[in-house]
């Protein structure tokens, strides 16, 4: 069996439709544990104070951001060399997902940061990287809007996807290419000295496994609306209304 099948429109429908219940589910159960334990069964922490439990929130978000510009890069990129109609939604799928992380983690960095900085914002190489991906998810947005010809959307869209790139990777490896800045290294790592204590990583786990699964769901269910939107475009054209 190849993975290629599933760029079928109909082996994708049966596909998602079998996938979809899990990915909700399992989304609002992770969720659920991870979100309910961080918040509260985690002690303050003796730096941060209360202020740290907002990681169960701007750290998946911020690490979901990230990871949906990759996943449209990748998607973006199949549609270019192979042509897949169902690559290109679920680009285009994943966008407003991608949107909404960036802009929930934004928000809770700019709460985080304001005690723990003195500031909401700081032109911080990290931050600033974050800002701009955030804009070119807004221009990916307005692009897919302003552009009649779907495929000639999909192939702009797929270009500004590979420019954007850019920012995705400075916005995970910013603190790695800049020593300076206010922003900390990331939260989780293969290096256990540099990971968050035990306490607050395992409550952390389960909250980014939700916002994936979550991430996961909104796309399968948005690529499902764009290619049943799709139809029905292709339905009027022939009936020429």
């Amino acid at each position: 069996m190849s993975l290629w099948e599933y760029a079928n429109p109909v082996k994708f429908f049966a596909l998602s439709g079998r996938l979809l219940p899990w990915a909700a589910g399992l989304s609002a159960a992770c969720l659920l544990i991870g979100l309910y334990w961080g918040f509260f069964h985690t002690p303050d922490d003796y730096r941060m104070g209360s202020t740290v439990k907002i990681i169960y929130i701007h750290v998946p978000s911020a690490l979901m951001a990230i990871n949906a510009w990759f996943m449209m890069l990748v998607a973006s990129l199949i549609w270019l060399i192979r042509r897949h109609h169902v690559s290109a939604l679920a680009a285009k799928a994943a966008a407003p997902v991608g949107t909404v992380m960036t802009l929930i983690a934004l928000i809770t960095g700019a709460i985080w940061g304001q005690p723990m900085w003195g500031t909401w914002w700081a032109w911080d190489p990290r931050l600033t990287s974050f800002l701009i991906l955030f804009l070119f998810y807004i221009g990916y947005l307005i692009m897919w809007q302003s552009v009649e010809n779907p495929d000639k959307a999909a192939d702009l869209t797929s270009v500004l996807c590979i420019v954007g790139s850019v920012f995705a990777v400075l916005s995970r490896y910013a603190v790695n290419f800049w020593n300076q800045g206010l922003h900390q290294g990331a939260s989780l790592s293969l290096d256990k000295e540099k990971n968050v204590a035990d306490v607050f990583y395992q409550p952390l786990l389960f909250a980014i496994a939700g916002f994936v699964l979550l991430f996961f769901a909104l796309v399968l269910l948005g690529t499902r609306s764009e290619i049943r939107l799709r139809r029905a475009a292709a339905v009027r054209m022939r009936r020429g209304i």
